[in-house]
């Protein structure tokens, strides 16, 4: 559905707005709906500098208190869970309190987890700031923090009320951070939709300068198939051919490398996980499944946008106590996500750690 140039998708019963300056509608579409005591605003500090004379306009309506979070990789842990929580606990909410999260991926992780628990669950609105975290963490309920062992390991399923992807947030992100939120687009058409695949392939450039209307599409689509898939399988757990495993393309081996990197920023998400789409599509190549033009595709498209970063022979070999400890995995035995084709995703039998360590062997980066 689109009105005023803003786009809307229901999931959950929930609306998802997107488009530029879709925070606007805020006023209009909650405040007057329901009387909600208090809200609490958790924002990220970076955002709040950029964008601060935005916000505070668009929630003057608002009986609010402000909290300005720095909202670093390393807070998503216990310690930041903590941190957040008592920060919040000083604005003294109560059960009628909706907390509303603006941000990247990691804010809107940490508070998915918070909301969800803090008072045995608190209304939630979301409104994430990055190119990664508006078509990718924020759909789905997905929240959770990291801890040595690996990445979002602890968590919960709980869905915001509203979502509001305002493309305004994006222009002052830097090209890496576009480029690292792209590759899940990129992802999304990999797995389910070969003519959005190629409408990316005609569009790229325009995405990744942040033009309208090519960026709003692009982040509609995107995160068009992540709900169709989604709400069949909310919580990972159907063993059916849609199942949500399959937004896993790539992150077997991408989440491996960002733990073994201890998410340091010499690695960004998106990076770590066009290097793991493109060892699933060789995968799917050494198993037959992919024709090696496609695996050639894929690649190309991936480095013409500057997201394949060279990784040592022995990096990858490494990996391979990282991979074991993928959630998708059972009894010891690992399993991928792999292409039949372009926009057909299928979920892998298990594999032995012999097998794997055999895989890897054979894929060059």
């Amino acid at each position: 559905m689109k009105k005023d140039n803003i786009r809307i998708l229901k999931y959950n019963k929930n609306n998802i707005f997107i488009g530029k300056n879709c925070l606007k509608q805020i006023s209009k579409k909650i405040v007057n709906k329901r009387t909600i005591p208090l809200n609490i605003i958790i924002i990220d500090s970076k955002v709040y500098t950029v964008h601060r004379n935005y916000i505070l306009q668009c929630f003057k309506k608002f009986k609010k208190k402000m909290i300005i979070y720095n909202s670093l990789e390393k807070n998503k842990s216990f310690h930041g869970f903590e941190k957040l929580a008592n920060r919040i606990f000083l604005e003294q909410p109560d059960r009628n309190t909706r907390l509303i999260f603006i941000g990247g991926g990691v804010l809107g992780d940490l508070g998915g987890l918070i909301s969800s628990t803090m008072l045995r669950g608190l209304k939630m609105i979301l409104i994430p700031t990055t190119l990664l975290s508006q078509v990718d963490s924020s759909i789905g309920g997905k929240n959770g923090i990291n801890n040595r062992f690996g990445k979002n390991l602890i968590g919960t399923f709980y869905n915001p009320q509203n979502i509001f992807v305002d493309t305004r947030f994006l222009k002052s992100l830097n090209k890496r951070e576009i480029k690292s939120g792209y590759a899940e687009i990129f992802k999304h058409s990999l797995i389910k939709n070969k003519k959005f695949y190629q409408w990316l392939e005609n569009n790229h450039e325009k995405i990744l300068q942040i033009k309208e209307p090519f960026i709003s599409k692009a982040i509609f689509e995107s995160i068009k198939i992540k709900i169709s898939i989604v709400k069949n399988d909310e919580k990972e757990d159907k063993n059916i051919k849609n199942s949500r495993a399959l937004l896993n393309f790539g992150h077997t081996i991408g989440h491996a490398l960002e733990t073994k990197n201890k998410y340091k920023n010499d690695l960004k998400h998106g990076e770590a996980i066009s290097i793991g789409m493109s060892c699933a599509s060789k995968i799917s190549f050494l198993l037959k499944y992919l024709d090696k033009n496609k695996v050639l595709k894929i690649e190309n498209h991936l480095n013409k946008i500057g997201l394949l970063k060279k990784i040592n022979k022995n990096t990858l070999n490494g990996l391979i106590k990282y991979i074991k400890q993928d959630k998708k995995n059972k009894n010891n035995l690992i399993k991928f996500i792999l292409l039949k084709d372009i926009g057909s995703a299928f979920i892998s039998k298990y594999y032995t750690t012999r097998k794997v360590e055999n895989f890897l062997s054979k894929i060059s980066l």
